[in-house]
């Protein structure tokens, strides 16, 4: 038994060996594929983000066309609601393409966004909730 542990010793010695080998290869060839060619500069990529600045332009736009058409007090609940979806929306998409959230995988996008829907759902409760106990607490003082 002696022999298979001096002969474990000499395969480990020899598997280091080996790979320091294969790692100062690869070291040598990752130097040497991406040389610097002087003059060469890479077409930048921009499409992304023009798009992305068109589509939050297109969005404001709508925005500012709902501000000035439903002027009417009548409309002002609807109104408050849309810029509120609006802006949620343009807040997605900036997310998910400075953020780069679009390019993960789908437990990711769920993990921000299920909590940040439920933090929106408590803000709107509470919010609602305040504004209920506000009026009842005017009109229980005011009487």
């Amino acid at each position: 038994m002696p022999q298979l542990g001096i002969l474990l010793i000499h395969f480990r010695s020899f598997l280091y060996f080996y790979l320091v080998i294969k790692l100062i290869k690869m070291a040598a060839h990752a130097t040497t594929e991406h040389a610097y060619v002087p003059g060469e500069i890479a077409k930048p990529n921009t499409g992304w983000i023009w798009k992305t600045f068109w589509v939050l332009v297109i969005i404001t736009a709508v925005e500012f066309a709902i501000a000035f058409t439903l002027t009417s007090p009548d409309w002002r609940t609807f109104r408050n609601s849309i810029f509120i979806v609006l802006t949620i929306l343009k807040a997605f998409f900036i997310v998910g393409e400075f953020m780069h959230l679009k390019h993960e995988v789908k437990s990711l996008i769920w993990t921000v966004l299920i909590p940040t829907s439920l933090l929106v759902w408590l803000v709107v409760a509470l919010v609602t909730e305040g504004s209920f106990i506000g009026e009842t607490l005017s009109h229980m003082f005011s009487s």
